[in-house]
């Protein structure tokens, strides 16, 4: 019998494109600026049946939806912490390993970094290279909205996107198959990987 999954998370986010503001994260709620992603309902089960279990590394955490893990309504839920805006959406301290009980390998993806004008996460996966690739795409990057709220009297400002869908970035299935060594074809190419929303606390600009 494999051993019992590991509640994971793939941690993932939006950066504003050209022309939107966003606030920087945690100028005024250190700790509080987040991304919360959720897996698409299936995902987890498929995985498992790979004999692959996901678990992070770092500030992250995780919980799971549905029946369990294993089942065709199962969901895996992140809450990972943001740690900086300046060059994409950041999340330094937070990994993602993909992880085969089988075989014990493994693949991680270091420190995901989210571009919404490239309409991708990019991470550095070190079993492959030491250069960062892009790991998922946000399909819908086009249609992000953000939505500011101004708090002046609390003097916090709060910049939140929903609805991230995502999948994995083309080549990245066979990359993790080959990497964790299971069968061909277990993982299809650009599979639906979930969906994410993600909240930005900064100062609130006085007028």
């Amino acid at each position: 019998m494999r051993s019992k999954l590991i509640a994971s998370a793939l941690s993932v986010a939006v950066l504003t494109g050209s022309g939107v503001g966003y606030a920087v994260a945690d100028t005024s709620k250190p700790g509080q600026s987040m991304t919360h992603m959720k897996t698409g309902a299936g995902l987890s089960s498929l995985l498992e049946g790979a004999g692959v279990v996901l678990y992070v590394q770092g500030g992250a955490t995780s919980a799971v939806m549905g029946d369990s893990i294993a089942s065709a309504n199962g969901q895996v839920v992140f809450h990972i912490p943001i740690t900086g805006t300046k060059a994409g959406v950041q999340h330094v301290g937070s990994n993602i390993v993909f992880f085969n009980t089988a075989n014990n390998k493994q693949v991680t993806l270091k420190n995901p970094v989210i571009d919404l004008a490239k309409g991708q996460i990019s991470a550095v996966i070190p079993e492959a290279s030491a250069d960062a690739m892009a790991v998922l795409t946000i399909t819908n990057a086009a249609d992000l909205k953000a939505k500011v709220t101004n708090d002046r009297k609390g003097g916090t400002n709060t910049t939140a996107y929903a609805g991230a869908s995502l999948a994995l970035a083309p080549g990245i299935a066979k990359a993790l198959v080959s990497l964790l060594g299971l069968p061909e074809g277990a993982l299809p190419d650009g599979a639906a990987f979930g969906s994410a929303d993600l909240t930005l606390y900064g100062k609130s600009k006085k007028k």
